[in-house]
């Protein structure tokens, strides 16, 4: 574990998180920092006023009955109401269960009953059509409070609006008190972040403030040396619910004084970074995927001079990726920074100095492919157990796409002797809430046992090969990583989304999206959509194509057509973007079967 910096000294002063707020909004005063659009205009939320509106709502829990330890459900889109909320739980001294927007009612309900939460914070009634009736099924809670007005049945509970608790009279003496003594310190709970469930039923992580302050200590330093601390801009559109989003995009800006906007959705996202100009944003590597879609196929339909420089770009990064140069490439460089290049970075803002990856792996020619076009992609590893960030790519350590770098600072990682990855620290969970078995499953001797499967590169970067319990184990006993072959999938035109197995098989065979862009495309060229056979063999194209590059055991030899893509609302992906297995072989499982019979 390496020394710490000066950065992660300043933050290990704070107490807690709020504690870091409400210092770092004393020094901000009435600088910009929650902005969100109100009637098709960007408003923005100062510091000083957002520390006022957190320590009068921190008042009203604690005159409505909030005792310390008291943990209260946080269900809504990301927007500034969140992070005040989130903020005035944590100063009344309960904790935040950060719950997704998605969920079904049974979900919530698990939660509800798991957390055994006595308070409910939502935001509207999109929300309350799943949530509420998880909530009048719920005996513990005590009190309900929307952002916005709300009908639903009625429940023995209180139901109170978010504008009336702000808008109600308080003492400055009793807002003084709440900012300056604190009810939390560094060991004390912040937050129970439960997991999307890849594999089953949600748990929840306990996360306590110095895990995620901590936690943020590490980009902190990375930013401070490997890019300078400007008043930073972030856009926030991945879950706040999201262990990734909560400390990367609410905790970090704050760390960092910057500003937090909030995007209007994931439709909208294009548009929104052209006009917030971000310089910071975590990403998901989904969404790396299809933005790198979209730029080749605008390149592709600029064709000539555009295309051709696109092709030299990746070429010259690739040659870097493996060591080698060429004579022709500095003056290559010089017209890609004159031409193309620009061009890509407004897209994005002209402002980012970096877009972080997270949540999932990154399949490294989508990493290679956005450093070729200019832009600064670091790829992080991490777990919500681990508060989440373990190890990040920087620039002073190189930027290798099949890496996710080495352990920030406070992390320390080995790796067991089947490759499995260990991490201690202080941003290390307390367990999982209510769950003494898998907590002792997850925690042994100090060390968190993350069920990833990896190793050190020459120069102490992390490589990833897979989860553990993911990994394929074929029927001679070959380990095969299905993520990687998955993401090499999904690099194709014609394939949205792709799920391989093949556990105990000869050889694996796939379920496979079909982009729909590509759909439209091919039957403008007079296909017929509705001849199944006709578009199994367009597919099967595109999966040779991936054959070529994998090796004997990877390749896929037999692929069936999902029905509709995989996505939140039907339950095969994560909020996070990742897929469910377990959900899609329920589905799917006979179908994917019947292959390996020749069907």
């Amino acid at each position: 574990m390496g020394e710490p910096t000066s950065c992660v000294r300043e933050l290990e002063k704070f107490n807690s998180l709020v504690e870091m707020f409400f210092i770092r909004a004393d020094s901000r005063g009435d600088q910009p920092f929650l902005i969100a659009k109100r009637d098709k205009q960007w408003q923005p939320i100062s510091w000083r006023d957002a520390a006022r509106q957190v320590a009068v709502l921190a008042s009203a829990l604690r005159g409505l009955g909030l005792q310390p330890g008291d943990r209260v459900m946080l269900v809504s889109e990301n927007r500034p109401e969140w992070c005040i909320a989130d903020l005035a739980i944590m100063a009344a001294g309960g904790v935040t269960v950060p719950t997704y927007t998605t969920n079904t009612t049974r979900d919530h309900a698990h939660i509800l009953s798991d957390s055994g939460a006595r308070f409910v914070i939502f935001s509207n009634q999109k929300i309350a059509a799943n949530l509420l009736p998880a909530v009048l099924a719920a005996p513990a809670i005590e009190t309900v409070i929307s952002m916005e007005p709300v009908k639903f049945g009625q429940g023995e509970f209180r139901h109170l609006l978010w504008s009336d608790l702000l808008n109600r009279p308080v003492i400055d003496e009793e807002i003084a008190a709440l900012r300056d003594q604190p009810v939390a310190g560094r060991n004390d709970l912040a937050c129970i972040i439960y997991t999307s469930g890849t594999g089953g039923v949600p748990r929840g992580v306990m996360q306590h403030h110095g895990a995620i302050l901590l936690n943020v200590a590490g980009p902190f330093e990375i930013m401070a040396e490997d890019f300078g601390i400007d008043t930073e801009r972030f856009l926030s559109f991945l879950p706040l619910s999201h262990a990734y989003e909560h400390t990367g995009g609410q905790f970090l800006p704050i760390a960092l004084g910057g500003e937090i906007w909030y995007a209007e959705g994931l439709d909208k996202l294009a548009n929104n970074i052209e006009e917030v100009q971000p310089t910071i944003m975590v990403v998901v590597p989904r969404l790396f995927e299809v933005l790198r879609q979209k730029i080749v196929k605008l390149i592709e339909k600029k064709g000539g001079i555009a295309h051709w420089l696109m092709q030299q770009a990746i070429k010259i990064t690739d040659q870097q990726a493996n060591g080698r140069s060429s004579l022709f490439n500095g003056p290559l460089e010089l017209l890609l920074e004159r031409s193309l290049r620009p061009q890509i970075r407004a897209r994005f803002g002209g402002r980012m100095k970096a877009m972080v990856s997270g949540g999932a792996p990154l399949n490294p020619e989508v990493g290679r492919f956005f450093t070729a076009m200019g832009m600064t992609l670091l790829q992080g590893y991490g777990q919500t157990e681990a508060a989440p960030v373990i190890s990040v790519t920087r620039p002073k350590t190189g930027l290798a796409m099949h890496t996710v770098g080495t352990p920030i600072t406070g992390v320390e990682v080995k790796m067991l002797d089947d490759g499995e990855i260990l991490v201690r620290s202080e941003c290390v969970m307390h367990g999982y809430w209510n769950n003494p078995v898998e907590t002792a499953k997850a925690l042994q001797n100090g060390w968190l046992h993350t069920g990833d499967i990896g190793h050190f590169d020459d120069a102490g970067r992390i490589i990833i090969t897979d989860r553990k319990k993911d990994l394929i184990v074929n029927d001679k006993g070959d380990n095969i990583s299905p993520a990687r072959v998955e993401g090499m999938l999904t690099l194709q035109p014609e394939i949205l989304q792709a799920m391989v197995l093949g556990d105990n098989r000869p050889h694996l065979v796939g379920l496979v999206v079909v982009d729909p862009e590509w759909l439209a495309g091919w039957t403008a060229q007079s296909h017929d959509p509705t001849d199944a056979n006709a578009l199994h063999r367009a597919v099967m194209t595109a999966v040779d194509r991936v054959n070529r590059d994998l090796s004997v055991i990877e390749k896929i030899r037999r692929v069936c057509l999902a029905d509709a893509p995989f996505t939140v609302e039907n339950e095969m992906l994560t909020p996070s973007m990742k897929i469910r297995r377990h959900k899609i072989r329920a589905i799917y499982g006979a179908r994917l079967e019947d292959l390996y019979h020749g069907h």
